[in-house]
């Protein structure tokens, strides 16, 4: 997967989670800022604090932590998994 196909991987998958179920399409300074964030951390830990710290800007809601671990988590995979090459 070159970086293109591995930002619209994650921009989906940002896109399907909806935390606060207000609806796809509606996050997307907020996924930009969290792509940014998936290319400059490799800790799941850091990223998790980094998303939630993101959302609850916007939002002024706060997400569990738990949310945001299980997240950057698959969010990770797609990276690591975008830059591997045969």
């Amino acid at each position: 997967m070159n970086n293109q196909e591995v930002n619209l991987e994650l921009v989906r998958l940002l896109n399907e989670w909806d935390p606060f179920k207000i609806g796809e399409g509606n996050y997307d300074t907020e996924i930009a800022d969290c792509v940014y964030a998936v290319h400059e951390m490799d800790n799941r830990e850091d990223l998790a604090a980094e998303i939630q710290r993101i959302y609850e800007f916007s939002f002024e809601e706060f997400i569990p932590i738990e949310d945001c671990l299980s997240i950057s988590s698959r969010l990770l995979l797609i990276k690591e998994n975008g830059s591997c090459s045969l």
